[in-house]
């Protein structure tokens, strides 16, 4: 936002801002003169919630949150319409029933009922604060407009909740209850009253509701109480009727068995496969496998008995044969064989034999026997298991429903449990629940302290206020451009002036220049065109450039008179000026003035220009036809270059954009461009991208705001 335009607008409607606040606090000046005195009055109400010396169990901890729940609750109901009409009824039959007494005067209503209506009003108002009933609009449907009746005195619900006000301060066990009026007695009746009628109904109320709760309760409590004693039953004569006393413990005692005699069972049957084993190993040693205990082999056997046999016939043939020499030494030769084949076979036999093989018979008999003891106690094992299985296999279906049987009657009992201790809850709440109490009645007091001048102090500012407010949405809305500044921040490009509003004839630059008088308009027109002519001069002479074109977004934001001035400036400095424009009015040619005589296009055809004294004009081509199909690119720039060797400047109005075909075309030749904004207008979508095709011209110089209002 623009601060120094907002500043701007807000000194343009300094008056005002000014007078409005001025208007505002005389009117309420007045108005606050005819406001009657207020008048305050305020009870305080003891809750116990947070006292401890009013709680019979005082070591219990404080929930806040609930504390904040608790307090909040019992100020939302000092506000219940129930209770504000047993106050409505309260007020309204105290003025009934004591005219010299009443807080306010009779209202139109009451003043129009006789003494005989009066009466009845107050019967049926005395019913309905009996009955506590509430005061709607269908009480005017009736014999009198009880409702009208009620809120003609002030008395109604919305009137009284206005000037009501219940508070409870941070960590105190206090409510505070005021209301404020125009009558110190009538502020003082309504708290007390209403204190005094909310505790009778509040601890009515909550009497009846813990009551009713506790009667609910009892009767929840009993039945869950049968409930749980016939889940027990249940439990209880299933046990009996399945002699079971503790399945539990039963079944682990059988499990129990049951994997003691497995056990054994599995030592039973790892002791007969060992004695197999050994058995097996035994007589595989008795066949003859053994070295050890099959003594020597058969072969070495066989051969001594053969040595004995012919040992035998040599000595036969010894005696038969004459007791010859060569039948002894055959005798000796196998005395000495059967002699040396004893002796192998003794070495090779250690140990007896015959006692090894008693030994290994004696073990087998031995294993035998302890294989079948071991076979007997292993078929009084699987007796046993199989009693005790069929006994743990009949215990499953009771542990099944013994568990549901449990399961029921613990559920009952947890959920008579449950309820005991609600009801037990609900009791103790009802003899240590909140005991309200006024601890403090509300008294008749001085009046408030005057607010006139914070009234007077509120319209002042309030219509300050408001009229800025207003200003401030006036600039917010509106986007024309009025300044410099605003048109740079806007199209993201440089300025290099502005020209102030002419007024009258725009055209006659001749009168504005040479004026004499005390018109300080003309003055600073031609302080700004200096200044103009000064930034224009500096683009020039940094690349030696002539051409200068000068255009703008849309027609009429002056750009011709623009292009007429500038011609005149430079002119008023020495130089020799073209001014290829548009339609300009026809002036003497006479030194710095304007003369419109020749045409730009048959300048193209001849090359042939008459100059003037400094200011050489020539005019466009009135059709708006295209530049470029008059004549071709080299014929333009050949004419282009005839000019630049003429004169010092040429000023060429360029066509607006938005006749961009042909601007473009113009563009092509000019070597500085400037363009014209009017101020006060506003650029729309469509203008931001003539605004960018601008920019991005190479030769851009900058932005002239034209027309820019006179001020002070």
């Amino acid at each position: 936002m623009d601060i120094k335009s907002f500043l701007k607008l807000v000194n343009k409607y300094k008056w005002v801002l000014i007078l409005v606040p001025i208007i505002a606090v005389t009117i309420t000046y007045f108005l606050v003169q005819k406001l009657p005195k207020q008048y305050a009055s305020e009870v305080q109400i003891s809750t116990g919630i947070l006292d401890p010396s009013k709680k019979v169990i005082s070591t219990e901890n404080v929930d806040f949150f609930k504390v904040s729940q608790q307090f909040s609750s019992i100020m939302e109901k000092f506000r219940m319409k129930k209770i504000i009409n047993i106050l409505s009824y309260n007020l309204i039959l105290h003025d009934l029933e004591q005219p010299k007494k009443t807080f306010r005067p009779y209202s139109k209503k009451i003043d129009s009922l006789n003494a005989t209506a009066k009466q009845e009003v107050i019967q049926v108002l005395k019913e309905k604060l009996a009955t506590k009933s509430i005061l709607t609009l269908g009480d005017n449907k009736g014999k009198y407009k009880l409702y009208d009746i009620v809120g003609s005195m002030g008395y109604g619900e919305e009137d009284l909740l206005k000037k009501l006000s219940v508070t409870h301060a941070d960590n105190s066990d206090y409510i505070n209850v005021e209301f404020i009026s125009e009558d110190p007695d009538l502020s003082a009746y309504v708290v007390n009253t209403l204190a005094s009628e909310f505790i009778s109904n509040y601890s009515a109320d909550v009497n009846i509701n813990q009551t009713n709760s506790i009667v609910l309760l009892d009767s929840l409590l009993k039945a869950k109480e049968l409930v749980m004693n016939e889940k027990n039953t249940a439990l209880s004569s299933f046990k009996r009727n399945k002699g079971v006393l503790n399945l539990n413990e039963q079944s682990a005692t059988v499990y129990g068995q049951i994997s003691q005699y497995e056990a054994q069972r599995t030592d039973a049957i790892r002791q007969m496969q060992s004695n197999q084993g050994a058995i097996a190993t035994i007589e595989a040693k008795l066949r003859g496998s053994d070295a050890f205990i099959g003594g020597s082999s058969r072969a070495d056997n066989r051969e001594i008995i053969n040595l004995k046999r012919q040992l035998k016939i040599a000595s036969d043939a010894y005696v038969d044969g004459g007791f010859k020499a060569s039948d002894q030494k055959k005798i000796d030769s196998l005395n000495r064989i059967i002699s040396s084949r004893s002796a192998d076979n003794e070495d090779q036999n250690v140990l007896d034999p015959r006692a090894s093989k008693q030994a290994l018979v004696q073990q087998k008999i031995n294993l035998e026997i302890a294989m079948q003891q071991a076979k007997s106690s292993l078929n009084s094992i699987n007796s046993e298991l199989s009693v005790l299985r069929a006994r743990y296999s009949s215990m499953v279906p009771f542990d099944a429903d013994i568990s549901n049987y449990e399961r029921d009657a613990d559920l009952a009992t947890k959920d008579y449990t449950a309820a005991l201790e609600q009801y037990n809850q609900s009791k103790t709440d009802q003899n240590l629940g909140l005991h309200l109490q006024i601890e403090e009645p509300g008294l008749p007091g001085n009046p408030l302290p005057s607010k006139k001048i914070l009234y007077l102090a509120g319209s002042g500012i309030g219509s300050f206020a408001l009229c800025l407010s207003a200003l401030f949405l006036l600039f917010m809305s509106d986007s024309s451009i009025t300044t410099v500044q605003q048109l740079e921040k806007l199209t993201k490009s440089k300025s290099i002036g502005i020209l102030n509003k002419i007024e009258g004839d725009e055209r006659n630059i001749r009168d504005i220049w040479n004026d004499k008088s005390d018109n300080l308009n003309y003055e600073v027109y031609r302080d700004l065109l200096r200044s103009i002519r000064f930034e224009i001069t500096k683009q020039l002479e940094k690349d030696d450039s002539k051409i200068v074109g000068i255009t703008s977004l849309g027609s009429g934001e002056g750009k011709t008179l623009v292009g007429y001035s500038l011609a005149y400036a430079f002119a008023a400095i020495g130089k020799k000026v073209l001014l290829i424009a548009d339609e300009l009015p026809v002036v003497q040619a006479q030194s710095k003035q304007l003369a419109t005589n020749q045409n730009f296009q048959t300048f193209l055809i001849k090359k042939q220009i008459q100059t003037e004294d400094l200011i050489t004009v020539m005019n466009k081509n009135t059709a708006r036809s295209s530049l470029l199909e008059s004549q071709s690119m080299e014929s333009l720039k050949g004419g282009f270059e005839v000019l630049r060797k003429e004169f010092d400047i040429i000023l060429v109005d360029v066509n607006s954009l938005r006749d961009i075909n042909i601007a473009k075309e113009w563009l092509l030749f000019t070597e500085k461009n400037i363009a014209v904004f009017e101020s006060g207008k506003s650029m729309a979508s469509t203008d931001m991208k003539l605004v960018e095709y601008v920019k991005e011209l190479p030769d851009f110089s900058g932005w002239i705001l034209n027309k820019v209002a006179n001020s002070k």
